[in-house]
């Protein structure tokens, strides 16, 4: 099963927002981010980036995915 995340593996609580630096959320989001259905999940996910920039704090850019073997060409 593939969960959806923001995790952008820079884990880290900025103590002025309490908001993570790499995805914006907050620790009790994230602890309970796996119980979490997808469609809650995707509500905040949809949120982070307005929740982030309304902290004054740096909006990071999605990361590219590699490309793999089994990608087809579009």
């Amino acid at each position: 099963m593939n969960i959806e995340t923001p995790c952008i593996a820079v884990c880290m609580i900025n103590p002025q927002t309490n908001l993570c630096y790499g995805c914006g959320r907050t620790m009790p989001e994230i602890a309970r981010w796996p119980r979490m259905a997808s469609a809650e999940r995707l509500a905040i996910m949809a949120g982070l980036p307005q929740r982030m920039a309304d902290a004054g704090m740096d909006v990071p850019q999605p990361r590219r995915r590699r490309a793999s073997a089994t990608d087809t060409p579009a």
